[in-house]
């Protein structure tokens, strides 16, 4: 080998291990973003339906991105309806706060759809025993809602429909009707209040008189 062949070599091979070196060096600056290296702990989350939640998606806690989603998967026995389990790896710096949460419920982000798993801490309830499977919350089904919105639009629809079956001549006569019996009860209202007045009115004169009757001293000269 000349001494032209041995440069190439030379130079091919200081030019791969720089390759290797540089992708080792962005692996680990990736990872480290990623919190790769730091230390984590598993809790297992319980839901009847994932609604396309994926293997990495983030888990949060209150917007704050504490760990990721390590596994899916059913489960032999159901547990109080929930047969998916989900398991979380999250940072260990957040135990304690993930401790606080109270609920683990699938949310929807951006507009492609992506799935994650947002937590909420609430200082007034009991800590949660990571160590047991915690009861999740299940995404909102869209098929759900539509029914939902199909039943409501159905039942406006008949509601209308009724409506307009109404006679609106008969409803003005019932109405009409029912005025005039106001109008009547009214006053016979006020004719009551009327003789009331006369009464307390007449009540008050004679009682003016027996007591001037007492203060002039001749009271019983009037029987």
């Amino acid at each position: 080998m000349n001494k032209n062949e041995f440069m190439k070599s030379l130079l091919a091979g200081i030019f791969f291990l720089s390759g290797i070196v540089l992708i080792i060096l962005f692996i680990f600056t990736i990872g480290k973003d990623k919190g790769l290296a730091e230390p984590k702990f598993e809790m297992t989350v319980l839901f009847r339906n994932v609604g396309g939640l994926n293997v990495g998606a983030p888990v949060r806690l209150s917007g704050v991105t504490v760990g990721s989603v390590g596994s899916i998967d059913f489960m032999d026995q159901a547990v109080e309806g929930r047969h998916v389990k989900v398991v979380l790896n999250v940072f260990e710096k957040y135990k304690k706060q993930v401790r606080k949460s109270t609920t683990f419920a699938i949310r929807t982000e951006g507009i492609l759809g992506e799935k994650l798993i947002e937590s909420y801490v609430d200082e007034e309830k009991e800590s949660l025993n990571i160590d047991q499977p915690v009861i999740g919350l299940d995404p909102v089904d869209v098929q759900d809602l539509a029914v939902v919105f199909a039943s409501a639009a159905e039942s406006f629809t008949k509601t209308a429909e009724e409506l307009g079956e109404i006679d609106m001549v008969e409803l003005s006569e019932v109405m009409t009707e029912s005025s005039r019996a106001l109008l009547i009860t009214s006053q016979g209202i006020n004719d009551i209040i009327k003789e009331l007045e006369e009464i307390s009115e007449k009540s008050k004169r004679l009682f003016n008189r027996v007591e001037q009757r007492v203060i002039d001293g001749d009271l019983f000269k009037v029987f």
